[in-house]
Protein backbone atom coordinates (compact mmCIF):
# COMPACT_ATOMS: atom_id res chain seq x y z
CA UNK A 1 0.00 0.00 0.00
CA UNK A 2 1.12 3.79 -1.01
CA UNK A 3 2.20 5.68 2.44
CA UNK A 4 -0.74 7.89 3.38
CA UNK A 5 -0.29 11.95 2.14
CA UNK A 6 0.47 13.88 5.17
CA UNK A 7 -1.36 16.13 6.61
CA UNK A 8 -1.03 20.21 5.62
CA UNK A 9 0.30 22.59 8.42
CA UNK A 10 -2.23 24.57 8.66
CA UNK A 11 -1.61 27.80 11.11
CA UNK A 12 -3.84 30.95 12.42
CA UNK A 13 -1.92 33.69 11.02
CA UNK A 14 -4.50 36.79 12.09
CA UNK A 15 -6.83 37.60 14.89
CA UNK A 16 -9.15 40.23 15.59
CA UNK A 17 -11.97 40.78 18.09
CA UNK A 18 -14.05 43.54 18.59
CA UNK A 19 -14.25 45.78 22.46
CA UNK A 20 -16.71 43.69 24.09
CA UNK A 21 -19.54 45.69 25.34
CA UNK A 22 -22.42 45.04 27.60
CA UNK A 23 -25.03 46.91 24.77
CA UNK A 24 -24.85 47.74 21.24
CA UNK A 25 -27.75 48.89 20.16
CA UNK A 26 -26.61 51.68 17.66
CA UNK A 27 -25.01 49.19 15.85
CA UNK A 28 -25.81 46.21 13.62
CA UNK A 29 -24.26 42.46 13.59
CA UNK A 30 -23.11 43.56 10.23
CA UNK A 31 -21.73 47.02 11.55
CA UNK A 32 -20.56 45.46 14.71
CA UNK A 33 -18.48 42.70 12.53
CA UNK A 34 -16.63 44.91 9.71
CA UNK A 35 -13.92 46.61 11.72
CA UNK A 36 -12.91 43.21 12.62
CA UNK A 37 -12.76 42.14 9.41
CA UNK A 38 -11.15 44.33 7.79
CA UNK A 39 -8.58 44.60 10.66
CA UNK A 40 -7.86 40.65 10.16
CA UNK A 41 -7.34 41.38 6.31
CA UNK A 42 -5.50 44.55 6.76
CA UNK A 43 -2.93 42.26 9.12
CA UNK A 44 -1.91 39.97 6.12
CA UNK A 45 -2.67 42.19 3.29
CA UNK A 46 -5.16 40.38 1.96
CA UNK A 47 -8.38 41.12 -0.01
CA UNK A 48 -11.83 39.62 0.43
CA UNK A 49 -11.19 37.87 -3.43
CA UNK A 50 -7.61 36.40 -1.92
CA UNK A 51 -9.58 34.16 0.63
CA UNK A 52 -10.10 30.74 -0.80
CA UNK A 53 -12.77 29.64 1.66
CA UNK A 54 -15.30 31.31 4.43
CA UNK A 55 -16.93 30.34 7.70
CA UNK A 56 -19.16 31.81 9.90
CA UNK A 57 -21.09 31.07 13.24
CA UNK A 58 -23.54 32.32 15.01
CA UNK A 59 -27.02 31.92 15.98
CA UNK A 60 -30.75 32.82 15.10
CA UNK A 61 -32.39 32.50 18.31
CA UNK A 62 -29.94 35.32 19.63
CA UNK A 63 -30.87 37.63 16.68
CA UNK A 64 -34.00 36.61 16.82
CA UNK A 65 -34.89 35.78 13.03
CA UNK A 66 -34.15 33.36 10.33
CA UNK A 67 -30.66 33.22 8.44
CA UNK A 68 -29.63 36.11 10.00
CA UNK A 69 -25.88 35.57 9.01
CA UNK A 70 -26.87 36.32 5.68
CA UNK A 71 -27.07 39.91 6.51
CA UNK A 72 -23.26 39.32 7.65
CA UNK A 73 -22.30 37.38 4.79
CA UNK A 74 -23.65 40.45 2.32
CA UNK A 75 -21.20 42.38 4.30
CA UNK A 76 -18.09 40.14 4.26
CA UNK A 77 -19.12 40.33 0.14
CA UNK A 78 -20.40 37.06 -1.57
CA UNK A 79 -20.29 38.46 -5.02
CA UNK A 80 -18.77 37.14 -6.86
CA UNK A 81 -19.54 33.73 -5.60
CA UNK A 82 -17.54 32.69 -3.10
CA UNK A 83 -16.90 29.35 -1.20
CA UNK A 84 -18.59 29.91 1.99
CA UNK A 85 -20.34 28.18 4.91
CA UNK A 86 -22.01 28.40 7.82
CA UNK A 87 -22.81 26.68 11.19
CA UNK A 88 -25.32 27.54 13.85
CA UNK A 89 -22.78 26.96 16.67
CA UNK A 90 -19.76 29.17 18.65
CA UNK A 91 -17.30 30.40 15.96
CA UNK A 92 -14.75 27.48 17.13
CA UNK A 93 -16.71 24.91 15.32
CA UNK A 94 -16.48 27.51 12.19
CA UNK A 95 -13.06 27.11 12.35
CA UNK A 96 -13.21 23.51 12.71
CA UNK A 97 -14.70 23.16 9.35
CA UNK A 98 -12.56 25.32 7.92
CA UNK A 99 -9.19 23.87 8.93
CA UNK A 100 -10.82 20.46 7.30
CA UNK A 101 -11.27 22.44 4.15
CA UNK A 102 -7.97 23.78 4.28
CA UNK A 103 -6.68 20.27 4.42
CA UNK A 104 -8.27 18.81 1.73
CA UNK A 105 -6.19 21.22 -0.26
CA UNK A 106 -9.10 22.89 -1.76
CA UNK A 107 -8.15 26.58 0.03
CA UNK A 108 -4.67 27.86 0.84
CA UNK A 109 -6.49 30.58 3.72
CA UNK A 110 -9.57 30.75 4.68
CA UNK A 111 -11.79 33.55 6.77
CA UNK A 112 -13.50 32.50 9.92
CA UNK A 113 -15.31 34.59 11.70
CA UNK A 114 -18.41 34.87 14.32
CA UNK A 115 -20.34 37.02 16.07
CA UNK A 116 -23.39 37.24 18.65
CA UNK A 117 -25.37 40.11 20.59
CA UNK A 118 -27.04 39.02 23.61
CA UNK A 119 -28.03 42.08 25.03
CA UNK A 120 -31.47 42.59 23.51
CA UNK A 121 -32.99 39.25 25.24
CA UNK A 122 -32.26 37.34 27.89
CA UNK A 123 -29.94 34.82 27.26
CA UNK A 124 -30.29 32.63 29.82
CA UNK A 125 -33.95 32.19 28.27
CA UNK A 126 -32.54 31.89 25.12
CA UNK A 127 -30.12 28.82 25.97
CA UNK A 128 -32.63 26.79 27.21
CA UNK A 129 -33.49 26.06 23.45
CA UNK A 130 -30.13 23.75 23.43
CA UNK A 131 -32.15 21.38 26.09
CA UNK A 132 -33.63 18.13 25.64
CA UNK A 133 -36.94 19.01 23.75
CA UNK A 134 -38.89 16.73 25.23
CA UNK A 135 -37.98 16.12 29.31
CA UNK A 136 -35.98 19.02 29.96
CA UNK A 137 -36.57 22.48 28.47
CA UNK A 138 -39.97 21.99 29.60
CA UNK A 139 -39.43 23.02 33.29
CA UNK A 140 -37.30 26.17 31.92
CA UNK A 141 -34.64 25.71 33.89
CA UNK A 142 -31.64 28.77 32.46
CA UNK A 143 -28.36 28.50 32.09
CA UNK A 144 -27.20 29.59 35.63
CA UNK A 145 -29.21 27.36 37.32
CA UNK A 146 -27.70 24.65 35.53
CA UNK A 147 -24.90 25.75 36.50
CA UNK A 148 -25.14 25.87 39.82
CA UNK A 149 -26.36 22.38 39.59
CA UNK A 150 -23.03 21.44 38.47
CA UNK A 151 -20.81 23.84 41.01
CA UNK A 152 -22.89 22.10 43.62
CA UNK A 153 -22.35 18.76 42.75
CA UNK A 154 -18.47 19.53 42.79
CA UNK A 155 -19.03 21.52 46.11
CA UNK A 156 -20.46 18.28 47.45
CA UNK A 157 -17.72 16.06 45.93
CA UNK A 158 -15.14 17.93 47.79
CA UNK A 159 -13.99 19.59 44.34
CA UNK A 160 -13.90 23.23 45.30
CA UNK A 161 -15.77 25.48 47.83
CA UNK A 162 -17.01 29.09 47.48
CA UNK A 163 -14.27 30.98 48.09
CA UNK A 164 -11.99 28.75 45.56
CA UNK A 165 -14.82 30.15 43.52
CA UNK A 166 -14.19 33.29 43.96
CA UNK A 167 -10.99 33.19 43.64
CA UNK A 168 -10.98 31.56 40.04
CA UNK A 169 -12.98 35.11 39.16
CA UNK A 170 -10.97 37.20 40.81
CA UNK A 171 -7.99 35.86 38.69
CA UNK A 172 -9.62 35.91 36.16
CA UNK A 173 -10.51 39.71 35.89
CA UNK A 174 -7.44 40.78 37.44
CA UNK A 175 -5.59 38.98 34.33
CA UNK A 176 -8.19 41.37 32.05
CA UNK A 177 -7.20 44.41 33.45
CA UNK A 178 -4.32 44.49 30.31
CA UNK A 179 -7.01 43.26 28.06
CA UNK A 180 -8.29 46.36 26.41
CA UNK A 181 -11.01 44.22 24.78
CA UNK A 182 -12.63 42.98 27.66
CA UNK A 183 -15.66 43.68 29.69
CA UNK A 184 -15.07 43.39 32.66
CA UNK A 185 -11.53 44.09 34.14
CA UNK A 186 -9.39 44.45 37.55
CA UNK A 187 -11.81 44.20 40.92
CA UNK A 188 -15.53 43.18 40.24
CA UNK A 189 -17.73 42.39 43.67
CA UNK A 190 -18.63 38.66 43.98
CA UNK A 191 -22.01 40.21 44.74
CA UNK A 192 -25.46 38.26 45.85
CA UNK A 193 -26.14 35.17 44.56
CA UNK A 194 -28.17 34.39 42.10
CA UNK A 195 -28.71 30.57 42.19
CA UNK A 196 -26.98 29.40 45.33
CA UNK A 197 -23.65 28.52 44.98
CA UNK A 198 -23.11 30.89 42.10
CA UNK A 199 -23.14 34.64 43.00
CA UNK A 200 -23.16 37.35 40.04
CA UNK A 201 -19.47 37.13 40.01
CA UNK A 202 -19.47 33.53 39.46
CA UNK A 203 -21.03 34.16 36.02
CA UNK A 204 -20.19 35.40 32.76
CA UNK A 205 -21.09 39.52 31.47
CA UNK A 206 -23.93 39.74 29.13
CA UNK A 207 -22.66 41.32 26.16
CA UNK A 208 -22.45 41.69 22.36
CA UNK A 209 -19.23 41.52 20.58
CA UNK A 210 -17.41 39.51 17.50
CA UNK A 211 -14.13 38.09 16.63
CA UNK A 212 -12.53 36.59 13.25
CA UNK A 213 -9.44 35.05 12.47
CA UNK A 214 -7.14 33.66 8.83
CA UNK A 215 -6.23 30.74 8.66
CA UNK A 216 -3.31 29.77 5.90
CA UNK A 217 -1.56 26.69 4.94
CA UNK A 218 2.33 25.70 4.59
CA UNK A 219 4.61 28.35 3.16
CA UNK A 220 1.23 30.59 2.42
CA UNK A 221 1.32 31.13 6.30
CA UNK A 222 4.75 32.12 6.95
CA UNK A 223 4.53 34.18 3.97
CA UNK A 224 1.44 36.14 5.52
CA UNK A 225 2.45 35.82 9.42
CA UNK A 226 5.80 36.28 10.93
CA UNK A 227 5.00 33.67 13.85
CA UNK A 228 2.43 31.57 12.67
CA UNK A 229 0.58 29.53 15.13
CA UNK A 230 0.64 25.84 13.77
CA UNK A 231 -2.76 24.13 14.62
CA UNK A 232 -0.78 20.82 15.66
CA UNK A 233 -3.69 19.14 17.11
CA UNK A 234 -7.75 19.62 16.86
CA UNK A 235 -11.00 17.89 18.16
CA UNK A 236 -14.16 18.02 19.50
CA UNK A 237 -16.73 15.85 21.21
CA UNK A 238 -20.09 15.27 22.96
CA UNK A 239 -21.51 14.25 26.01
CA UNK A 240 -25.23 12.63 26.80
CA UNK A 241 -27.55 15.05 26.03
CA UNK A 242 -29.36 13.84 29.00
CA UNK A 243 -28.10 15.71 32.17
CA UNK A 244 -29.18 12.77 34.57
CA UNK A 245 -26.75 10.40 32.72
CA UNK A 246 -23.92 12.27 32.96
CA UNK A 247 -21.11 13.01 35.63
CA UNK A 248 -21.63 16.82 36.54
CA UNK A 249 -18.07 16.34 38.02
CA UNK A 250 -16.20 15.49 34.89
CA UNK A 251 -16.10 15.86 31.46
CA UNK A 252 -14.88 12.74 29.37
CA UNK A 253 -15.53 14.52 25.90
CA UNK A 254 -13.21 17.21 26.28
CA UNK A 255 -10.33 14.87 27.87
CA UNK A 256 -11.05 12.74 25.08
CA UNK A 257 -10.77 15.97 22.77
CA UNK A 258 -7.85 16.64 24.37
CA UNK A 259 -6.11 13.49 23.78
CA UNK A 260 -6.79 13.34 19.87
CA UNK A 261 -5.92 16.53 19.50
CA UNK A 262 -2.27 15.62 21.28
CA UNK A 263 -2.69 17.49 23.97
CA UNK A 264 -1.10 15.26 26.42
CA UNK A 265 1.81 14.87 23.98
CA UNK A 266 3.97 17.34 25.64
CA UNK A 267 3.42 20.13 28.45
CA UNK A 268 1.34 23.36 27.54
CA UNK A 269 2.58 26.84 28.28
CA UNK A 270 -1.08 28.47 28.29
CA UNK A 271 -4.56 27.59 28.27
CA UNK A 272 -7.17 29.72 27.36
CA UNK A 273 -10.48 27.80 28.81
CA UNK A 274 -13.85 28.60 27.59
CA UNK A 275 -15.50 28.27 30.87
CA UNK A 276 -18.56 31.07 30.82
CA UNK A 277 -18.72 29.98 35.14
CA UNK A 278 -16.34 29.40 37.68
CA UNK A 279 -16.93 25.73 38.37
CA UNK A 280 -16.89 25.08 34.90
CA UNK A 281 -12.72 25.91 35.18
CA UNK A 282 -12.36 23.37 37.52
CA UNK A 283 -13.99 20.97 36.02
CA UNK A 284 -11.98 21.55 32.55
CA UNK A 285 -8.43 21.82 34.50
CA UNK A 286 -9.02 18.57 36.01
CA UNK A 287 -10.38 16.66 32.45
CA UNK A 288 -7.34 18.58 30.65
CA UNK A 289 -4.87 17.79 33.56
CA UNK A 290 -3.86 21.36 33.78
CA UNK A 291 -1.33 22.25 36.80
CA UNK A 292 -0.69 25.74 38.13
CA UNK A 293 2.79 26.42 36.09
CA UNK A 294 0.54 26.72 33.44
CA UNK A 295 -1.06 30.42 32.53
CA UNK A 296 -4.58 29.71 32.18
CA UNK A 297 -6.87 32.43 30.39
CA UNK A 298 -4.07 35.42 30.77
CA UNK A 299 -7.17 37.43 28.38
CA UNK A 300 -9.62 36.88 31.58
CA UNK A 301 -11.60 34.46 29.50
CA UNK A 302 -15.37 34.21 29.30
CA UNK A 303 -15.40 35.77 32.72
CA UNK A 304 -14.36 38.88 31.46
CA UNK A 305 -16.20 39.09 28.24
CA UNK A 306 -18.86 36.40 26.79
CA UNK A 307 -20.11 37.56 23.42
CA UNK A 308 -22.20 34.61 22.89
CA UNK A 309 -21.09 32.52 19.47
CA UNK A 310 -17.67 33.96 19.52
CA UNK A 311 -16.22 33.61 22.84
CA UNK A 312 -15.08 30.12 21.80
CA UNK A 313 -13.14 31.49 18.74
CA UNK A 314 -11.90 33.89 20.69
CA UNK A 315 -10.15 31.64 22.77
CA UNK A 316 -8.05 30.21 20.09
CA UNK A 317 -7.18 33.38 18.46
CA UNK A 318 -6.18 34.65 22.14
CA UNK A 319 -3.85 31.45 22.47
CA UNK A 320 -2.50 32.19 18.94
CA UNK A 321 -2.35 36.06 19.36
CA UNK A 322 0.19 34.85 22.40
CA UNK A 323 2.59 32.87 19.89
CA UNK A 324 2.20 35.69 17.74
CA UNK A 325 3.75 37.22 19.92
CA UNK A 326 6.45 35.15 21.13
CA UNK A 327 4.90 35.14 25.01
CA UNK A 328 3.71 31.53 24.10
CA UNK A 329 5.46 28.23 22.63
CA UNK A 330 2.48 25.73 22.91
CA UNK A 331 -0.80 26.88 23.74
CA UNK A 332 -4.11 25.39 24.57
CA UNK A 333 -7.80 26.87 23.49
CA UNK A 334 -10.52 25.54 24.49
CA UNK A 335 -14.52 25.79 23.47
CA UNK A 336 -17.62 24.80 24.94
CA UNK A 337 -20.90 24.61 24.00
CA UNK A 338 -24.51 23.47 25.49
CA UNK A 339 -25.18 23.10 29.24
CA UNK A 340 -22.92 22.44 31.77
CA UNK A 341 -20.06 21.58 29.28
CA UNK A 342 -22.02 19.58 26.64
CA UNK A 343 -19.62 19.89 23.60
CA UNK A 344 -16.43 20.44 23.87
CA UNK A 345 -13.26 21.34 21.70
CA UNK A 346 -9.80 21.31 22.08
CA UNK A 347 -6.99 22.87 19.94
CA UNK A 348 -3.71 23.15 20.64
CA UNK A 349 -0.90 25.63 18.50
CA UNK A 350 2.51 25.95 18.39
CA UNK A 351 4.95 28.45 17.32
CA UNK A 352 7.88 27.30 15.01
CA UNK A 353 11.15 26.11 17.03
CA UNK A 354 13.11 29.55 17.96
Amino acid sequence: MPAPTPLRDIAVVAFAQTDHRRTTDEFSEVEMLMPVLHEVLDRTGLRTGDIGFTCSGSSDYLAGRAFSFTMALDGVGAWPPISESHVEMDGAWALYEAWTKLLTGEADTALVYAYGKSSPGSVRDVLTRQLDPYYVAPLWPDSVALAALQAQALIDAGDTDEPALAAVAGRSRASAADNSHAQLRGSVPSGDYLVRPLRTGDCPPIGDGAAAVILAAGERARELCERPAWIRGIDHRIEAHGLGVRDLTDSPSARLAAERAGAFERPVDTAELHAPFTSQEVVLRKALRIGDEVSVNPSGGALAANPVMATGLVRIGEAAARIHRGESRRALAHATSGPCLQQNLVAVLEGDPR
